[in-house]
């Protein structure tokens, strides 16, 4: 690969939560079922994408690093926002999930759909999350990096 490359995943971000410890000894993600359906959910649809991407001929899967990562997250926009800020259609998000549980769902979904090798050999990104009047889900560049800072 050349070029960068882009795309979207629509759905929901969720993030990859803590661990939690059963009472039998197993090691469930999330708190709860909810949590863990809505990761699930997000983590398929971000390898789903992922797979689509890499079967492409122009890509050449799995992408090894370094690698550089740009992440978008699209949340909806609450109702109670400003008029002005809902005419303007895009807002920063600043409450949970935290980000860099986002990030981990979301690399252990691009590993999943085959499209990087390694989550480890991200080596550098960008991560922003909004909110939007308009579709939810990530807009995701991925771009190989010189094999030296």
């Amino acid at each position: 690969m050349t070029e960068p490359v882009s795309f979207e995943v629509a759905g929901m971000p969720a993030p990859q939560g803590s661990k939690t410890r059963m009472p039998n000894g197993a090691i469930i993600e999330g708190r709860d079922k909810g949590q863990r359906e809505r990761h699930k959910n997000w983590r398929s649809a971000v390898a789903d994408t992922a797979r689509a991407i890499a079967s492409l001929r122009d890509v050449v899967a799995p992408l090894d690093g370094p690698l550089h990562v740009t992440v978008t997250y699209r949340f909806p926009m609450p109702k109670s926002r400003s008029k002005v800020v809902r005419e303007a259609g895009r807002a920063w998000k600043t409450s949970a999930p935290d980000i860099d549980k986002l990030d981990r769902a979301t690399f252990d979904g691009l590993v999943a759909g085959g499209l990087i090798r390694d989550d480890a050999i991200i080596a550098e990104g960008e991560h922003r999350k909004i909110e939007v009047v308009g579709w939810t889900g990530a807009e995701i560049w991925i771009e190989r990096l010189p094999a030296t800072p």
